[in-house]
């Protein structure tokens, strides 16, 4: 007998040895997990096992073209639909140019015609008066000596041409920014699903811990629970994350006119902005939806200015040689010339209307630009104090990560030594996570807002 319970002993002591290194090895991989080691890539699923071998994992979609943040900001500027119509109306407005050009340059026209009449010539006399066929060619020029509003017009294309420069650039400024604000968003996506990836390996670990201590007798099924439950919390947020991640770089496809989807590279450099009065004044100068208000306001101004060329006079002169059928009456080839002075004395007040409207537009032009030169200047002093408020809460959030962590360390040491339940561990992990994708938020705040000041100040892009 005792014989039989001496080598009892020993199994259980052998048993009691097996479960402790089962438990410490679980142990050495949740510090390993909670230490704050960011992933580097999300973890490999698991390979369903088949027969002898491992069946392979069904082909996944290829991996996304990454693109630098310069790169992405050629690319949009060089593909997207939004450039390359603003590009257009440029071409158009220089076409533009050229029809109202055509109003007071000269003109050279050439006429033919053949006449055939019925019953054979005509004569009286014994004279033929008229031919029954008769042909004509003349070439008429004509040259306009004084055209105001020929003239005005030419200048008021060359202002809309400049218009439409202005707002190319306004155009690619606001396609500048939805790239920018794009780009920024598929980098928080990535950090998001850092964090839950890291969220997940570290249930995934305190998951196996509880267990194992559940199939070696010395833990509970309550524990076990809370552990699955929270891993599957933790696996389900992994997905909403590279759900969210896809449809950011889905959308920087989009902008960029590519055909599949566009990953980012994590080399963001945004330069810095000046001092807040020199950034309010670059910004009134160099701004393009403030340069595009500017052209505008000038061209109301010629189209005010230029009223004056309804109340001119139009001379032409124009010049016509020509060549006929001869007959008794008429030549058979000759040329004429004439001017012909046009004063205008009254046209139903049209003029009047005219110069009305064309001073509603310039007060018009006016009241908008006054607007955005006052808004510029409080968007560039709002956007430096958001830089240092984003910036003091970045470090705050990561002051709070690392103090998270470190409880979270701590709550699973306690856990493994018995002084705690499951509860503090689960309750720790939720803070941590939370903490480090409040980081990430505070990241993309910070980035944000130094985009916008950027674009304040007009030196983005």
């Amino acid at each position: 007998m005792r014989e039989r319970k001496s080598v009892g002993c020993e199994r259980m002591s052998a048993g009691r040895v097996t479960a402790l290194a089962a438990l410490l090895l679980v142990g050495g991989v949740a510090q390993a997990q909670t230490s704050g080691a960011p992933a580097a890539a999300v973890a490999p699923q698991d390979v369903p096992m088949s027969g002898d071998g491992a069946v392979p994992p069904p082909p996944g979609p290829p991996p996304a073209s990454r693109v630098s943040w310069q790169k992405a900001l050629e690319l949009a500027a060089a593909h997207n639909t939004s450039t390359l119509v603003a590009d257009q109306e440029i071409r158009r407005a220089e076409a533009l140019v050229r029809e109202a050009r055509a109003g007071w340059l000269p003109t050279l026209t050439g006429n033919g015609s053949l006449t055939r009449i019925s019953g054979g010539d005509r004569a009286f006399g014994g004279t033929v008066t008229q031919y029954a066929n008769t042909w004509n060619g003349n070439i008429a020029l004509t040259v306009p000596l004084v055209a105001p509003i020929a003239w005005a017009n030419d200048w008021h294309a060359q202002d809309a041409r400049e218009v439409a420069k202005v707002n190319a650039q306004d155009a690619r400024r606001q396609l500048a920014t939805a790239v920018g604000r794009t780009y920024l968003t598929v980098l928080l996506e990535h950090r998001q699903v850092e964090v839950a990836l890291r969220a997940r390996d570290t249930a995934k670990v305190h998951y196996d811990y509880a267990h194992t201590r559940l199939g070696l007798g010395l833990g509970n099924g309550v524990d076990e629970a809370r552990a699955a439950q929270e891993l599957h919390t933790d696996e389900a947020q992994l997905s909403d994350a590279q759900t969210a991640l896809v449809r950011a770089q889905s959308a920087l496809a989009v902008l960029l006119s590519a055909d599949d989807l566009i990953d980012v590279e994590d080399d963001v450099q945004l330069g810095a902005a000046p001092t807040a009065q020199s950034a309010i004044d670059d910004a009134r100068r160099n701004r393009p939806d403030v340069r595009a208000l500017q052209a505008r306001k000038l061209s109301t101004e010629h189209l005010r200015r230029d009223d004056w060329v309804y109340y001119a006079p139009n001379l032409l002169a124009q010049a016509q040689a020509f060549r006929q059928t001869a007959t008794a009456l008429a030549p058979a080839s000759g040329w004429q010339a004439s001017l012909v002075l046009s004063i205008p004395f009254f046209d139903g007040g049209l003029r009047y209307g005219v110069a009305r409207e064309r001073r509603a537009l310039d007060e018009e032009a006016r009241i908008q630009l006054e607007a955005a030169l006052r808004q510029v200047s409080v968007e560039v002093r709002t956007q430096f104090r958001v830089v240092e408020s984003a910036d003091r809460s970045l470090a705050s959030a990561r002051e709070a990560s690392s103090a998270a962590a470190q409880a979270a360390a701590l709550a699973d040491k306690s856990y493994r030594a018995g002084a705690s339940t499951n509860l503090e561990v689960i309750d720790a992990e939720r803070r941590a996570r939370d903490a480090a994708s409040q980081v990430a938020f505070a990241e993309d705040n910070a980035r944000q807002a130094r985009l916008d000041l950027l674009l304040a100040t007009g030196a983005f892009p």
